[in-house]
Order: structure tokens, then C-alpha cells, then sequence
């Protein structure tokens, strides 16, 4: 896919809200945001850009799944052990609850080390692989990562490490924006140009277009589905 026609990119945004608010994730998720190029209301919009903020698994909620409540022998070593000797996948019921994987183990994914990756996860479960999306998984809200990431772009001077942040909530804490949803397909935001957005978060004028320059063409570089994730 090469892009989205206005509609069909919030369409598909409200069928991303759809799933996290109904069905099983990998993590428990907080909030889903729109960023970019449709909050400001191009049409159409070539990237699809989505920050999602989730909490960090110290506790798996899961529920017994059939199989260990039945007593089955290998259920007994745990999920961590189960998976890693069927997916060659470390950490689910660590990093990733042990009943999404039980559930969806099709969308069960690994960083480089081998352990389950939450963002990842999510990546395979909301999203197609030609998709042009881009998905932002953090444990921080929206707001508060969008200084921390500039911060951090800042000190290493790579500013592809920014996040753009004129976004819009579509879902927080279990409850759909209708409002932001409307908003969306009537183009009604309000917005900057990123350059003028990040001289609000404090950076000079030439500073601002380098930042917004590198990361407008980052994201022209970028094909299909990508996925970044990080905890503050």
C-alpha cells in the first residue's frame, strides 16, 4: 500500500480502537493516539502514524488457560517453558501475558534477544505487514514521552528520534473519543506545522526545521509496517 484515503485512514484507526478495547492484548494498553499527518487533516495521508501507551507487565493477569486448568503435564512448566520450546520465544508470561500468547500465537513476536516483545506483539496483532503504519509503543503517556524524546534527540543530535507531536487521544482508560473521532474525519484539528510545534517545546528557529526536515525525511524512507518501542 502507498497510503490512505482520508476516510480509510480513520476508518482504520477506529478498527485499531476497536480491537484494543475488545479483545485480549499482549499488555494492558492505556491509551491509543493519532499523530502526524492525520490529525492534521491531509487527504491522502501516506503514513499512518500511532502511539500507543501501555503499561510494563510486572504482574501476568492471566486467566488459567484450558489446558492448565485440566492439569496438562507440560502446561505444568510454565508458559515461559512451553513457549520457548514451541516458538524458540523467551519471557511470555514475563514480558507478554501467557494467555494472549495461548490465544493469538500467530501474532507472538521476539526482539533480536530472543525474549518476547511487547511492541511487537501489538505491531502483529493490530496491524498488516504492507500496512503503511507507524506504531509508537511506550509504557508513558503521549505528552510526557514527546519531551523525553526530544531530550534525548537532542543530546545525540539525531532527531528521527523525535516524536512528532501534534497528536489527538482517540481512546484512554477504556473510553472512545467520540469528539476526537469526528474531529478527524471533518479535518477540524487545529494544528502547527512541525517545525512551528517543536519551537513550542522550546527549540530555536533553525533547530525546529533541521529536527522537523530529518524527520519528515526519515519517515519518507520508512515502507510498510514499522514499529518502535521504549520505557521511560
Amino acid at each position: 500500500m502507498t497510503g490512505f484515503d482520508r476516510s480509510d485512514a480513520v476508518d482504520r484507526l477506529a478498527g485499531i480502537v476497536e480491537t484494543v478495547a475488545n479483545e485480549r492484548m499482549p499488555v494492558p494498553v492505556r491509551e491509543v493516539w493519532a499523530v502526524g499527518d492525520v490529525a492534521l487533516g491531509l487527504d491522502p495521508v501516506e503514513r499512518l502514524d500511532i502511539y500507543v501507551t501501555k503499561d510494563v507487565l510486572l504482574r501476568d493477569d492471566s486467566e488459567p488457560t484450558e489446558a492448565s486448568a485440566d492439569g496438562d503435564e507440560s502446561d505444568e512448566r510454565g508458559p515461559n517453558a512451553r513457549f520457548r520450546e514451541s516458538h524458540g520465544i523467551e519471557g511470555v508470561g514475563k514480558s507478554v501475558r501467557a494467555d494472549w500468547a495461548a490465544e493469538f500465537p500467530d501474532y507472538l513476536r521476539a526482539n533480536a534477544n530472543g525474549h518476547a516483545a511487547p511492541e511487537r506483539c501489538l505491531a502483529a496483532h493490530l496491524l498488516a505487514d504492507d500496512e503503511p503504519v507507524h506504531l509508537e509503543v511506550c509504557n508513558s503517556s503521549f505528552e510526557d514521552n514527546v519531551t523525553q524524546r526530544l531530550r534525548g534527540a537532542q543530546l545525540r543530535e539525531d532527531y528521527t528520534q523525535l516524536l512528532d507531536p501534534r497528536g489527538v487521544c482517540l481512546w484512554a482508560e477504556g473510553t472512545k473519543s467520540d469528539e476526537a473521532f469526528r474531529k478527524l474525519r471533518a479535518g477540524d484539528l487545529a494544528l502547527p506545522t512541525l517545525s512551528a510545534a517543536l519551537e513550542m517545546l522550546g527549540l530555536d528557529d533553525d533547530e525546529a526545521e533541521t529536527a522537523a526536515r530529518e524527520l519528515h525525511a526519515w519517515r519518507d524512507r520508512q515502507d510498510g509496517v514499522t514499529v518502535r518501542g521504549d520505557v521511560v
